[in-house]
């Protein structure tokens, strides 16, 4: 039987003392995955990124799964991703993984047709570029969130009354859109490609952040065909396919949906609301080997 890698962190790997309270998504996905590996005859294995024991060569694929720290160790991150494909096979590839990890791939994507929210790219904030970004966005209600994060880890919402945070990390500024709070925001999940499933993740009463952490909900859809189809548009632009990708959108004021993320280094993919993902992610894993 095949060893499959599903590369995890110390902050999510079972039994760990200093692990996330949102690490049961870890779990979550590590049952989706078990069984629909095993009918292929391929076990899964989940496995800390830094841990430097790891003999890479002894899987034949490694996928990159819950590896929720590696912002902060994003020099260290892309070096093991490298260490890895010189090894092995590597879901997503470092190539991908790199141009991903830095929010500033938006900026290529939007040249490419893709829809964002106006941001402002500041790489030290100071009180006095804090203060011009409410003007040049024509907003008093901004989010600050790092270039290099995930899951809301440093992000901060501000008008220009508030006190100013520590921002040590270079930012990206965007106006506050409500519609994270009326509608919520949707994450359409694609495997090789192709389609699986949709949900709307909505923020709990009183917050904006979707996150499981900070008492997000989630409810799987069956997405409006022109929602889909502005989902695929962004997927498209990419220069190579894949293993699994998650497009994350907010809808405009004009009826559209605008980007917010793709998603293509260490998503959680919802295999709850989307039961398909397991047999589809292990057919695609086993087909790119056989290649």
């Amino acid at each position: 039987m095949l060893k499959i890698a599903y590369l995890a962190s110390k902050a999510t790997l079972p039994g760990s003392p200093t692990r996330r309270s949102d690490a049961f998504e870890h779990d979550r996905m590590m049952d989706a995955l078990r069984a629909p590996f095993a009918d292929k005859e391929m076990r899964v294995v989940d496995v800390d990124w830094a841990d430097p024991d790891q003999d890479w060569a002894a899987y034949a694929a490694v996928i990159i799964g819950t590896t929720w720290d590696y912002w902060d160790h994003h020099d260290q991150f892309l070096g093991t991703l490298q260490q890895i494909e010189s090894k092995t096979r590597l879901f997503n590839s470092a190539a991908l993984v790199q141009w991903n990890s830095h929010k500033g791939y938006l900026r290529s994507l939007e040249q490419k047709g893709a829809r964002l929210i106006p941001t402002l790219w500041i790489d030290q904030v100071d009180p006095a570029n804090a203060a011009a970004a409410f003007a040049q966005l024509r907003s008093d209600d901004l989010v600050f969130k790092r270039q290099v994060g995930a899951g809301a880890d440093g992000q901060y919402r501000l008008t220009p009354n508030s006190p100013l945070p520590d921002m040590p990390h270079p930012m990206m500024v965007q106006p506050f859109l409500s519609n994270i709070q009326e509608e919520g925001e949707y994450s359409f999940i694609f495997i090789d490609g192709h389609f699986c499933h949709a949900l709307l993740k909505t923020a709990k009463t009183g917050d904006y952040r979707i996150q499981s952490t900070y008492g997000g909900q989630e409810t799987p859809i069956m997405p409006d065909q022109a929602d889909l189809a502005e989902a695929v548009a962004v997927l498209k632009t990419l220069d190579e396919t894949p293993l699994y990708a998650r497009v994350d959108m907010l809808r405009s004021d004009d009826g559209h949906l605008l980007l917010m993320e793709l998603e293509l280094i260490e998503p959680y993919l919802y295999p709850l609301e989307g039961p398909e993902l397991g047999p589809m992610m292990a057919e695609a894993v086993h087909r790119r080997i056989a290649d």
